[in-house]
């Protein structure tokens, strides 16, 4: 199925760097489902995936420059960071400096604006995907080991990675990956009852994109059910802290372009064209006139509402039942905006198939005796009727 989904892309009027990956991955799917065959190990079949759908069509983009217009953006935006300490241009020309991210997002363009272009190795390990990916690859790892489970080595893991819905934008774009990566981190925290760490998780994210806060209210409740409201009211207070600490500077030095750029543009409410123009519902609606942008808002608020009063009637109690809310809530958010991309959905159904994957079967813990070792001679135990 992943082989006849990637394969389809080249014959698509899909952008040059997703026809690249199609014809490739195809080949790489194909090529993992033969070797699942012939070997009895999946380890083998989920090698040859990872090599065939990300490595080598993430390779061959690198080197050829293929790439969505996003890693330009963010790239753009930590060469500004450097320089002017904000990522928004004061007064962009065209939608392509346009920066629709919160200032969390230079980071990833910094090894860019320190590295340079000259050269290919420079040019290699500036691209600011590989950094995308070492973020949430590393989220991932973190909350594996948070939540305590065996789940098999790395071969689930692999096999995440090598699924369509995670391969394809880590080799065209890559941008969202951070985000999910915390978003992943921040819920594995609150499951475990680590308010403090999950706040920094769910900060970093929402520094990110403003498309993260609605992770809060579904952590803050997972550990509101689990660890008690004093342990959620840390974690909200430290996930709004650290936000506030991370986008502030920005906000102060810009906070006209940040609020156009961020806000206004996503929602189509800008001088500038969003590009996310899929036609999702909320996309056909606005595309009406302002009494349809006006519904699509509205329910897109309703659908907010519906699922923040889902959060107080029936808390999540897990993993996954928190994953399953975030993940309903950013469906309904992606398919109600005025402004979206098919691509989005990517996000929440990497929730649902992460928190399955974590699920697992827990790890084994040692069997400590009961028995009472004390430092006296046992004593002889009578036998027969000698007393």
């Amino acid at each position: 199925m992943a082989a006849v989904w990637a394969g389809v892309f080249p014959f698509l009027a899909a952008p040059q760097p997703h026809r690249v990956w199609g014809a490739i991955a195809g080949a790489g799917y194909l090529c993992a489902a033969c070797a699942a065959l012939w070997s009895r190990g999946r380890s083998v079949s989920v090698g040859v995936a990872v090599g065939g759908a990300v490595v080598v069509p993430l390779l061959v983009l690198l080197v050829t420059g293929g790439a969505q217009s996003e890693v330009g953006v963010i790239e753009r935006s930590g060469a500004l960071t450097l320089d002017q300490a904000t990522p928004y241009l004061a007064d962009p020309r065209t939608v392509v400096e346009v920066t629709p991210y919160l200032p969390g997002m230079a980071v990833f363009g910094l090894p860019r604006a320190v590295l340079g272009d000259s050269g290919w190795l420079p040019q290699l390990l500036g691209d600011a995907r590989l950094w995308c990916t070492a973020a949430f690859l590393g989220c991932l790892w973190g909350a594996r080991r948070a939540t305590k489970r065996a789940v098999g080595g790395g071969v689930p893991l692999g096999a995440l990675v090598a699924s369509p819905v995670v391969a394809l934008p880590l080799c065209v774009s890559g941008v969202d990956l951070p985000l999910t990566g915390l978003l992943c981190l921040a819920l594995a925290y609150a499951a475990r009852r680590r308010p403090l760490a999950a706040g920094l998780a769910l900060a970093a994210a929402c520094s990110l994109k403003w498309t993260a806060w609605p992770a809060v209210a579904v952590a803050v409740s997972l550990l509101a059910h689990r660890a008690g409201l004093r342990a959620a009211v840390r974690a909200a207070a430290v996930a709004v802290a650290g936000t506030v600490v991370l986008v502030l500077p920005s906000a102060l030095l810009s906070p006209g372009p940040l609020v156009q750029q961020v806000f206004a543009f996503p929602m189509g409410l800008s001088d500038w064209e969003t590009p996310a123009a899929s036609p999702l519902p909320g996309r056909l609606l606005a595309a009406l006139g302002p009494a349809g942008w006006y519904a699509a808002v509205a329910l897109l608020l309703a659908g907010g509402s519906a699922v923040a009063v889902s959060l107080v009637l029936r808390p999540p109690h897990d993993l996954v039942s928190a994953a399953d809310r975030l993940a309903l809530g950013l469906c309904l958010a992606f398919l109600l905006a005025p402004a979206g991309r098919f691509g989005y959905l990517a996000l929440p159904v990497l929730l649902v198939m992460w928190s399955r994957m974590v699920r697992g079967v827990p790890r084994a813990v040692p069997v400590r005796s009961r028995l009472v070792r004390t430092s006296e001679n046992p004593r002889p135990v009578p036998v027969g009727g000698a007393r």
